[in-house]
């Protein structure tokens, strides 16, 4: 093998040390690189192509329900900061300060947004008038900063990271809720028809929700190291924001009255878990859906056949590109067909297209697919369909496989032991009766680093919108301190 080759190909194992392949898969594969200060990165064009496909999706989704993208400055003056104090005591060790402007010192401290309800719910309020003006639904794909991240790992954990921030104001509590699961929904459809991730719906515990907020929602992804993903969140504020910023409106009696809040937010650790579910130790593995390049043609010559080989291969890009499938023909002089082939599946190509004399020949396109490598001969008369009808089947394939991880790692457990025990044989979700108390979490969490990260939801709508799904049994007890049990909580390691 060259050294050229053991440059491009993937070193570490997936199985035996994950992180480490992640790492590599990330920088090999030209999604990101590692900035000069710690716990940043530098994203590359691949990978922020990525990311600008699960902008188009949301974004587009977000709109038909409704939603205005703005956007308001970084900057977030510590007085606004301090207006809601679950917000200040949430994120103040997250917290990066600016107290210097060019020469001089500022007046007053501007943080560094770790989060944009502070410096959004002012505006919210000189906005919102009457009843008239509800809801109100703004947007904001932005950055923000958190200085937690100690360990960078590429689009899971970095001090500053890009995401989109919804905030919303509405009139009636039960208008508020159905923010809520609409936004949850748009997350689990970004998850299950974009990413080809299967993911769990439910809600963060009490002590571990957003700050200030009544209830956290969540989606949960699998990852097949056995950790969990928090994949998206959607926050039910209730009135507590509303009443800090004084976000009220007159209704059509004339009565002042206060709105209800939500916001909502999906990072790019989206990314993070797509290359973490489907990516093997070749390189990256992308769904057609998100693939920057969806079928890559790579045409096989001699010097006497190059001509019919190119016209031939130039026809079918065409055909494809026409249909709207992002398609490169690659057609380099100066690398072989190995290289080209390895090349593409490092980078995450989903179909590749191989064409030599014998399919000009025969009027025929050999196809192979990136996740296992499948091969098989169609004619070229119906290339469009025909790929169209491959990539369908890449989509499923890798679907599949993540949702067998999903299905096949929910373990139940009836002790602490058990709960210990089948993390660190197994990972993956260990679903328990809880009583409630965050002391009974904690103690798994000292021992073995895993922690609730979800509880499934009774329903999502009326009077028990939010409430956590109770166990069959109504003699149920907690499965870590043996007191009565009133709801479900799934345990897991996390990233």
């Amino acid at each position: 093998m060259s050294d050229e080759s053991q440059e491009l190909g993937i070193t570490e194992s997936k199985s035996h040390k994950p992180g480490e392949w992640y790492a590599e898969v990330v920088q090999k594969a030209g999604l990101a690189d590692y900035a000069p200060m710690g716990g940043f990165i530098v994203t590359k064009p691949r990978g922020y192509a990525l990311w600008e496909q699960i902008q188009d999706a949301l974004d587009g989704w977000f709109k038909e329900t409704g939603v205005d993208n703005v956007y308001f400055p970084m900057f977030i003056p510590e007085s606004f900061l301090e207006r809601e104090k679950d917000i200040v005591e949430g994120f103040d060790p997250e917290v990066a300060w600016v107290t210097q402007g060019g020469h001089d010192e500022l007046e007053e401290r501007l943080a560094v947004r770790p989060t944009s309800e502070s410096i959004i719910a002012p505006f919210m309020a000189d906005w919102t008038r009457s009843h008239r003006d509800l809801p109100l639904r703004l947007n904001q794909w932005c950055s923000v900063v958190r200085w937690e991240a100690t360990e960078t790992k590429p689009f899971f954990r970095t001090k500053e990271f890009m995401w989109q921030e919804g905030h919303t104001a509405h009139a009636t509590n039960e208008e508020a809720w159905e923010e809520v699961w609409t936004r949850l929904g748009q997350y689990e459809r970004v998850y299950e028809d974009v990413l080809a991730i299967p993911v769990l719906r439910g809600k963060k515990p009490e002590h571990d929700k957003f700050p200030g907020a009544d209830t956290t929602t969540t989606v949960e992804a699998l990852m097949p190291d056995g950790k969990s993903v928090q994949g998206g969140t959607s926050h039910h504020l209730g009135q507590s924001f509303a009443e800090a910023f004084d976000i009220t409106y007159v209704d059509e009696d004339e009565e002042e009255r206060t709105a209800y809040t939500t916001s909502w937010g999906l990072s790019w650790r989206a990314l993070g878990a797509l290359v973490m579910t489907h990516s093997d130790d070749q390189g990256l593995v992308l769904p057609p859906t998100i693939a920057p390049t969806q079928v890559v043609i790579v045409p096989i010559w001699q010097e006497d056949t190059k001509e019919d080989v190119l016209e031939y291969s130039e026809s079918i890009a065409d055909d494809l590109e026409a249909a709207g499938f992002r398609v490169e023909l690659d057609d380099r002089d100066e690398r072989n067909p190995g290289f080209k082939f390895n090349e593409h599946e490092l980078n995450g190509v989903p179909l590749r297209l191989e064409i030599g004399p014998y399919e000009v020949d025969d009027a025929e396109v050999t196809l192979v697919h990136r996740p296992d490598n499948e091969e098989s001969v169609e004619d070229r008369e119906e290339i469009v369909d025909t790929v169209d009808d491959h990539l369908e089947t890449i989509y499923e394939k890798l679907y599949d496989t993540a949702a067998e991880n999903l299905e096949s790692n929910i373990r139940e457990a009836d002790s602490p032991e058990e709960i210990m025990g089948t993390i660190g044989k197994h990972g993956g979700y260990v679903k328990v009766p809880w009583c409630g108390d965050p002391a009974c979490e904690e103690a798994i969490k000292e021992k073995v680093s895993a922690e609730i990260v979800m509880q499934p939801l009774e329903d999502q709508g009326g009077t028990t919108a939010g409430a956590p799904k109770a166990p069959d049994d109504e003699d149920a007890t907690c499965a870590v301190c043996g007191e009565p049990a009133d709801q479900l909580a799934y345990f897991a390691k996390s990233y």
